[in-house]
C-alpha cells in the first residue's frame, strides 16, 4: 500500500511539474493555423510593398541589366530579394523593419564577394537606405546609399552610391528601371 501511494504521490508531482514547465514556453502558432502574423497587421512593414514583384530592371539606357525577384515573407515581416543578372551575377537580400528603431533594414549578399549593410526609411523621394559596402576580397568597408523611387509609370527606379572619401563626395554605383515581368 506504500508503494501505491508513494507512485500516487510521484505522478501527481510529475503532472504538476510538467503542467508548471508548459506555462513558461512561448506560445507558437501551430503550422496551418488561421493566425494572423503582427507584420500584416502594421501599416509599417508594407511601406516598402511597392518593390514586392516579378521584375526586368533596365539601365538609363534602355539595356537589359537582369532580373530581381522580391517577395513577401514570413507574414509579411521580411521582403527576400533575388538577383539574376544578365551577365551571370547573383546575389540576394533580406529586408526588413527594425521595430526597435522603426528603420527598414536591407542586408545584400552577392556571390561576387561583397556586402551591404544600410538602414533608414520612406522620404519624399522613395525609400532611402544608407550604411556601408564591404569588399570581401580587399577588406575595404566604404558609405554606402540607395533609393528606391516608385515611379508614376509602375516602375521602380533603384539608385545606389558609394563614398570613396567618407561621405564627402558620392559616387554612382548603380542604376536601374524595375519593369514588371508580364504575366505568363
Amino acid at each position: 500500500m506504500k508503494m501505491l501511494i508513494k507512485l500516487i504521490i510521484l505522478s501527481i508531482s510529475f503532472a504538476v511539474s510538467h503542467a508548471a514547465m508548459a506555462e513558461d514556453e512561448p506560445v507558437t502558432p501551430e503550422a496551418g493555423s488561421a493566425t494572423t502574423s503582427p507584420c500584416e497587421q502594421d501599416p509599417g512593414f508594407r511601406e516598402f510593398d511597392f518593390w514586392v514583384g516579378e521584375w526586368e530592371v533596365h539601365g538609363t539606357d534602355g539595356t537589359f541589366l537582369g532580373e530581381n525577384t522580391v517577395s513577401s515573407d514570413e507574414g509579411g515581416c521580411v521582403l527576400t530579394e533575388q538577383w539574376r543578372g544578365a551577365k551571370g551575377s547573383t546575389g540576394m537580400s533580406i529586408n526588413y523593419l527594425d521595430k526597435m528603431t522603426d528603420e527598414w533594414v536591407q542586408s545584400w549578399h552577392a556571390a561576387g564577394g561583397y556586402q551591404i549593410l544600410i538602414r533608414g526609411g520612406m522620404t519624399d523621394e522613395g525609400m532611402l537606405l544608407s550604411g556601408t559596402i564591404h569588399l570581401i576580397a580587399t577588406g575595404q568597408t566604404s558609405p554606402f546609399r540607395g533609393l528606391w523611387t516608385p515611379l508614376p509609370d509602375g516602375r521602380v527606379r533603384q539608385y545606389f552610391e558609394q563614398s570613396n572619401d567618407d561621405g564627402a563626395t558620392w559616387e554612382p554605383w548603380f542604376e536601374g528601371f524595375y519593369s514588371r515581368k508580364a504575366a505568363d
